[in-house]
């Protein structure tokens, strides 16, 4: 049974039932001030992120760096801590821990002085095989400082026997499994590369003679800049004076972009696999509504995430779109201290139902996803007590059954509500007059693909199950969990 207040609730009272965002990655070459750049870049990454923020800039001579936890806003937008970041290029990083505690040892970008000079990382995704990894250099003698899986890059590299730097950062990159996308920065140049699937995103623009590499489409547009192209799966860049060069290192496989920066992650202004990613959010609401009709008076989104693809829901359906909840941007995650009597009001201090629109009304509830229902189950609720007669809850995504191994915070699977129950006993946990999810051959066709091509060129893993890598960790803990007691002395 799947624990309707489970203990995080404390911790993250209004997010615990969201997939958390990845990292947001953002790097500038030639720009003057090139540190204050990074910073609006991450700003406006800042949806990938919201635990610790970081920037190392370098100057041409030294490196500097500076990294503190919480958001971009009220860090790096002190005066004395800019100047200090001094030069004209820099990195940046906005962390959500999916692997590693929150603490400053894991803030990113990471720095550490190798044989060839200083070298710094800011790491989107996860290693699939970091665990592995590390102990294999532990035993070898290396000493860690954090507890990140990113770090592992900075020891495959200096324990490398290669014999340039860009040698050994490869032959690193070549032992690593799982996904990344990294901006990395050296006295030679800005690094950019994405893993060979592509799991995670990664963009190029330019400002005048500026280069620029970002998560998204929309960090560009806070700097002025114009998006040149999409890193390539596979692919690594090295922008230095001399321009930009482009490697493929990389044994060429078919790429897997993660189908769920489409579905939550990515801003909706942000474009992905060049396509809008408000767009699609629409679509997938028009084809949600064909799937998944039913007699109603308004489509209510559940505020943001929710939103376009309540609007298209709307309009394919004919029903009209209202505000019928409305959010409030006021409230942090530490607002709410664990144990503290007023926690209990729980979703009403991020949505309030707006009465005077639903009272008496059959609603459509748009959300995004649903990961272990706890906020679902407050929002209908919510709705009820403020007098909806019905709620049809609509889901613009297929069941979350499975967790994610490449960079986002999924809980384990007993904890995911789909991974235990069918959509009927989901329904009834809810508390909602009728449910239904968006199936995995609509979510293709709202982004204008169909069939099992379709369904071969990103990862769904979250839905499928379908992992495009390996997970040596995984296969690991499982094989000792296996093996009987008097083998594991």
């Amino acid at each position: 049974m799947i624990d309707p207040c489970p203990g995080e609730w404390a911790t993250h009272p209004f997010d615990d039932d969201k997939l958390r965002e990845e990292c947001g990655v953002f790097g500038v070459w030639g720009a003057p001030q090139a540190a204050a750049m990074v910073a609006l870049g991450l700003h406006a990454l800042q949806h990938r992120g919201q635990e610790a923020a970081g920037i190392v800039s370098f100057d041409g001579a030294e490196f500097h760096a500076h990294r503190a936890m919480g958001h971009v806003a009220g860090n790096f937008d002190r005066p004395d801590i800019m100047r200090m970041l001094a030069g004209d290029t820099a990195i940046g990083h906005n962390r959500y821990s999916t692997t590693g505690e929150t603490a400053m040892r894991n803030v990113q970008p990471l720095f550490a002085e190798l044989r060839s000079g200083g070298f710094a990382v800011a790491h989107n995704g996860n290693l699939s095989n970091a665990m592995t990894l590390r102990a294999e250099l532990t035993r070898r003698g290396s000493i860690f400082q954090s507890t990140s899986d990113t770090e592992v890059i900075i020891h495959l590299l200096a324990t490398s026997g290669q014999p340039t730097l860009m040698d050994r950062f490869i032959d690193a990159l070549k032992q690593v499994e799982g996904a990344y996308s990294l901006v990395c920065l050296t006295r030679e140049g800005l690094i950019g590369c994405r893993d060979p699937l592509g799991v995670r995103p990664l963009v190029m623009g330019r400002l005048g003679n500026s280069h620029i590499l970002a998560s998204e489409t929309v960090a560009l547009d806070i700097v002025g800049a114009t998006f040149e192209r999409e890193i390539e799966p596979g692919e690594l860049v090295i922008i230095s004076d001399s321009g930009v060069r482009s490697l493929t290192p990389f044994e060429r496989q078919s790429p897997r972009p993660c189908i769920f920066e489409q579905v939550y992650f990515s801003r909706p202004d942000s474009f992905s696999d060049g396509l809008s990613v408000y767009q699609v959010r629409k679509q997938i609401g028009a084809v949600l509504a064909a799937e998944s009709p039913v007699e109603a008076d308004m489509v209510v989104p559940v505020p943001d995430s929710g939103t376009p693809a309540a609007i298209g829901y709307a309009q394919a359906s004919g029903i009209p779109f209202e505000l019928g909840i409305i959010r409030s941007h006021y409230v942090g995650r530490t607002f709410i201290q664990p144990g503290d009597q007023v926690r209990h009001l729980g979703v009403k201090l991020k949505h309030n139902a707006n009465r005077a629109m639903i009272a008496g009304q059959r609603l459509v509830l748009i959300d995004d996803s649903v990961v272990r229902g706890t906020t679902s189950v407050k929002i209908v609720q919510m709705l009820r007590e403020a007098g909806a007669r019905q709620v049809h809850l609509r889901i613009a995504s297929p069941p979350t059954r499975f967790s994610c191994f490449y960079g986002v915070d999924t809980p384990e699977r007993a904890k995911l509500l789909a991974a235990n129950m069918d959509v009927e006993a989901m329904r009834d946990f809810i508390g909602c007059d009728s449910l239904a999810f968006l199936s995995i051959d609509g979510l293709y066709r709202a982004r204008g693909e169909a069939g099992r091509a379709a369904r071969a060129s990103h990862c769904d893993a979250c839905f499928t199950g379908d992992y495009p890598t390996r997970l040596t960790d995984m296969e690991a803990r499982d094989s000792v969990v296996e093996l009987p007691l008097a083998a594991r002395a």
